[in-house]
């Protein structure tokens, strides 16, 4: 486990450019000594922002986008052109601009399996077929990991943003997913979200924490309980992002708001 590190600043504009800058200059430094970098992304209100970030940054024609491969925390199980889609929001806000210059190989894009179904099917599918699929599309995606990066994954990476809740990836709080400690069990099915859409997909803990730097983004005040508890706590089920913990790194990148209640 690493030593887990908070780094404040003054409002969320800064935090998004700052969390933008500090991604681009790892992904370059991992690229100068492995000459590959695989990356987890993460949606949501913080994500998306550094991702925006990312696409006005100078570093950002900096990067030899084709030794870099893009994978996400977690995901919606909805069908591929919809919007809750954090792989989709993420092309729209970044990425697809690289791709479409011809940068970044569509075949380093590693988006989690979405729902084949049509809206019909989708509505009238009891709980067994939910739960079945999304096992499947878990199963279709640890085995693209482990095909692309061996019997022992990690990434060099992985951003996570926090739920008010205190969640991080789909794990929510008392939930059984979060609680996974098995090695072998890469990725998971959520078929219960507290949050909408309610079916997901998600790395699980082992996974993530074998990732070398693990950083998890959080702004304004209505994070602030979230942040305080998961900071004051470790492995609580309570709080899910107390979980998190990179090899070699573990950051919280927080703005004032966010920070209010830790003390740090």
């Amino acid at each position: 486990m690493s030593q887990r590190l908070a780094v404040t600043y003054p409002n969320p504009e800064s935090l998004h450019t700052a969390a933008a800058s500090r991604l681009l200059i790892e992904i370059g430094d991992r690229i100068a000594s492995q000459h590959r970098a695989d990356i987890v992304l993460t949606g949501g209100t913080d994500g998306n922002a550094v991702l925006r970030h990312i696409a006005s940054n100078p570093l950002n024609e900096a990067v030899d986008w084709g030794c870099v491969h893009l994978w996400w925390g977690d995901e919606r199980f909805v069908p591929a052109d919809h919007d809750d889609r954090n792989a989709k929001q993420a092309r729209e806000a970044w990425f697809g601009t690289l791709v479409a210059q011809g940068l970044l190989p569509e075949s380093h894009i590693h988006e989690m399996p979405a729902d084949q179904r049509s809206e019909h099917e989708i509505a009238v599918a009891g709980d067994s077929e939910n739960i079945r699929l999304l096992d499947a599309a878990a199963a279709t995606y640890q085995e693209e990991i482990i095909r692309e990066l061996g019997a022992s994954p990690h990434f060099d990476v992985a951003m996570f943003g926090v739920g008010p809740d205190g969640h991080f990836a789909s794990l929510f709080p008392d939930h059984p997913q979060v609680c996974i400690d098995d090695a072998d069990v890469l990725v998971t099915g959520v078929s219960d979200s507290p949050k909408m859409p309610p079916l997901r997909i998600s790395l699980t803990v082992p996974l993530i924490n074998s990732s070398r730097k693990v950083w998890v983004l959080a702004s304004s005040s209505r994070k602030a309980e979230a942040v305080h508890n998961a900071l004051s706590s470790v492995n609580n089920p309570h709080v899910p992002s107390s979980f998190a913990n990179g090899s070699t790194e573990t950051l919280w990148l927080l703005d004032d708001e966010a920070n209010s209640d830790t003390g740090l």
